[in-house]
């Protein structure tokens, strides 16, 4: 069920399973964990952008006017991630709070 943490919007697995099945356009799923735990497995079709370099490239990759879900191990540096981009004029941005510990669905590596 849908919530707000700390002004973010938050998402569980079920939510999230919903929004990849239907693949939206308008809907980026963004994985911001490193490239080590991407390659272990990761959503298919989700938009890759590790923490580490992302200061560097969001401006680059990300289209403000489009909505993210952001995605990481546990939920909490897709939190951060959520909050910077917040601050960066993004208005629709959501945490997958669970993170990729608790996805049930597709994974690929």
């Amino acid at each position: 069920m849908a919530y707000e943490q700390d002004g973010i919007n938050q998402i569980e697995v079920n939510e999230l399973l919903e929004i990849y099945e239907v693949k939206s356009e308008e809907t980026v799923l963004l994985d911001v964990r490193e490239q080590d735990e991407y390659n272990e497995g990761h959503i298919p079709g989700v938009k890759f952008l590790p923490m580490s370099e992302f200061v560097e490239r969001y401006e680059k990759e990300l289209d403000s006017s489009k909505k993210y879900v952001v995605i990481c191990r546990s939920g909490n540096r897709s939190q951060k991630v959520c909050r910077f981009l917040q601050d960066q004029g993004f208005a629709d941005v959501t945490n997958y709070a669970g993170g990729m510990l608790e996805w049930m669905g597709d994974i690929e590596k």
